[in-house]
């Protein structure tokens, strides 16, 4: 599902992996929404992100996210 700002801000839902995962893009952990602050590569393909908590990404994992994107 995709949404509309006002503010010309536009937020949608994505899967990501290890491989799409950006900064700035928002997964819930526990029940509590955390922004990837920063990406760190891992070997055989993992990536930790932090965010206030560690997180691995392996190569397989599949996670629901809000990413926010701008209209220039």
């Amino acid at each position: 599902m995709n949404g509309w700002a006002p503010d010309s801000t536009v937020v949608s839902n994505v899967e990501i992996t290890a491989a799409s995962v950006q900064r700035g893009d928002i997964i819930q952990l526990g029940g509590q929404p955390c922004r990837v602050a920063d990406l760190f590569q891992l070997p055989q393909g993992a990536k930790q992100f932090e965010s206030g908590e560690l997180l691995t990404v392996h190569a397989r994992t599949r996670l629901a996210a809000v990413r926010v994107l701008r209209s220039r």
